[in-house]
């Protein structure tokens, strides 16, 4: 290489590197890179199981008279799911943030939704919601119907109006007649919610190892992950807030998490305007959460064994933190077996 080639290569690989540095900084701090996340493929298998229940799950879930689980409606709320017409431009759909292959939850910190919009908070797992009393990491809204509208609204989100949604979908005939088909009165909001809500309770994760072993089969789990299991039970304290069959108590917990930030998120606050509620987030299920980081409402820690060390730490300090997160003093070979333990709770999920 000649002396004018290398004059003209440095300062490119210098703006290259410094473009992508630019990049990484701006989103780190919650800037909008204006470019939306790739759109999941449907990786799921082409019927899905609309009333077997995995091993370990309750064997009833929460489904309205109004709402029956039907093969039409499950359809057409799947079709939805991956359909980027949700979206204001046709760039970002329900899957963005919720991809199949992430545990129907997103690698980014925070959800990414149009023109690159980054959220305030993860986007949480889409598993076993079938089983939830109250939805959004701050549980302002009751039913799985009135949670799908929401993403669709959020101008951080999918950025759309209702009603330029429901004229796309009342102008394009499969639709028509798939709403048709699924619902009494075609193409309404409501429908659009039920048919969006129909698919996801079919979205079961359970037969984990963690289940088979419970149900008797002693080598399901490794050495381990049994020390895991009895450090989850014991010391760590882990189900007291991860308990049930869907290992979560589906209540709203202060653990501390960006508690002293200069602007925290005030959580379950900004729906009971009870300060006793400041600062406190919903209890994720522990079902498939190895393939669902990062974690927290904020995204602010990658891996599990992040977690683990967070609350070995005793939580976030701060006022208001919950009673039950206390230091827990575990070993280093401890870290690793209730690691371990987690990631057991992965079961035979609809991608797999």
């Amino acid at each position: 290489m000649d002396h004018q080639s290398k004059a003209l290569t440095l300062p490119i690989a210098r703006f290259a590197v410094g473009s992508i540095i630019f990049f990484l900084v701006a989103w780190m701090a919650g800037a909008e890179p204006d470019c939306p996340p790739p759109l999941p493929k449907d990786t799921l298998p082409a019927e899905l199981a609309l009333n077997a229940i995995p091993s370990g799950l309750a064997p009833v879930r929460v489904v309205p008279d109004d709402n029956r689980l039907l093969p039409e409606r499950v359809e057409l709320g799947r079709r939805l799911f991956f359909d980027p017409l949700l979206s204001a431009d046709g760039s970002v759909a329900c899957a963005s943030c919720h991809d199949p292959q992430r545990g129907f939850a997103s690698a980014a910190p925070r959800a990414v939704g149009i023109h690159g919009k980054v959220g305030t908070r993860n986007a949480p797992s889409l598993l076993n919601r079938a089983y939830g009393r109250t939805f959004f990491w701050d549980g302002r809204t009751a039913t799985l119907e009135s949670q799908a509208i929401e993403p669709i609204v959020n101008p951080v989100e999918l950025g759309s109006q209702i009603s330029d949604v429901l004229a796309k979908l009342a102008g394009n005939a499969k639709y028509r007649q798939a709403f048709a088909k699924a619902y009494d009165g075609g193409v309404t909001a409501e429908n659009l919610g039920r048919a969006l809500a129909a698919f996801e309770r079919v979205l079961l994760s359970g037969d984990s190892q963690v289940d088979r072993f419970q149900a008797g089969h002693a080598s399901a789990l490794t050495d381990s992950q049994r020390r895991g299991l009895w450090i989850y039970e014991s010391r760590g304290s882990c189900w007291r807030c991860h308990r049930g069959q869907n290992y979560s108590d589906e209540e709203f917990h202060n653990t501390g998490v960006a508690a002293l930030q200069l602007q925290p998120d005030p959580g379950r606050f900004t729906v009971t305007h009870d300060e006793a509620d400041r600062g406190k987030f919903k209890t994720p299920s522990l079902r498939g959460v190895s393939r669902t980081g990062p974690y927290m409402h904020d995204g602010s820690l990658a891996t599990l064994r992040d977690v683990v060390e967070f609350y070995n730490r005793g939580g976030g300090k701060n006022p208001r933190l919950d009673p039950l997160i206390r230091p827990l003093d575990l070993t280093p070979q401890e870290f690793d077996s209730l690691v371990d333990f987690l990631k057991a709770l992965d079961g035979s999920e609809l991608t797999r």
